[in-house]
């Protein structure tokens, strides 16, 4: 089996190992426990981070649920070879990228998000970027929107009252920003 291992991780130039990298595969919703498995029984390394929330169903008790942190996605270590077993899996679409190559993740992100994963409390957030409108969601600026500037251990708003044409800016926990979505273009 480990010659198997080796044997699938060299290249066609070469008796070098080709050392497997960390993607991130796109799955089909709701089936990514599924294909985690499936990837597992294959031999393909991955990582699924879950998160727990409590969901309350119709007219029953309130269940706690391992849920994915990041729906949809799946994070899988393979060497180039491997790109074929990850592809045939049922539920995976594709591995992220530009449609010519698979865009590769630090390894050193990987490993914290399993710390993280393992040693605290995690759940999902809105994703925020800086130049983006965002609204305070909590605290005492809960309302007021602005402009996202940038991030550091918190994140600058600016928050603009149009109605006097001024603007301050205001550091802020990314827990109390939500993004404002755009509205949709109407064609006519």
């Amino acid at each position: 089996m480990l010659e198997n291992c080796e044997e699938s991780m060299r290249t066609g130039s070469g008796d070098l190992p080709v050392k497997p990298k960390w993607f991130a595969a796109y799955t089909a919703s709701h089936h990514e426990k599924h294909v985690f498995d499936l990837l597992t029984d294959r031999h393909v390394e991955s990582f699924l981070p879950l998160y727990k929330t409590r969901r309350q169903w119709k007219k029953r008790a309130t269940v706690t649920l391992e849920v994915p942190l990041f729906p949809n996605y799946i994070f899988i270590r393979i060497a180039g070879e491997q790109r074929s077993a990850v592809l045939g899996t049922p539920g995976v679409f594709s591995i992220v990228g530009d449609g010519k190559h698979a865009w590769e993740l630090p390894e050193w992100e990987i490993e914290a998000l399993r710390i993280g994963v393992q040693n605290r409390v995690i759940e999902p957030h809105p994703y925020l970027v800086v130049g983006e409108r965002a609204k305070v969601r909590a605290g005492a600026l809960a309302g007021l929107e602005g402009v996202i500037l940038r991030k550091k251990s918190n994140l600058r708003i600016v928050l603009t009252l149009d109605q006097i044409m001024r603007s301050v800016a205001v550091e802020v926990g990314a827990d109390e920003l939500e993004p404002i979505s755009r509205p949709s273009l109407m064609l006519n």
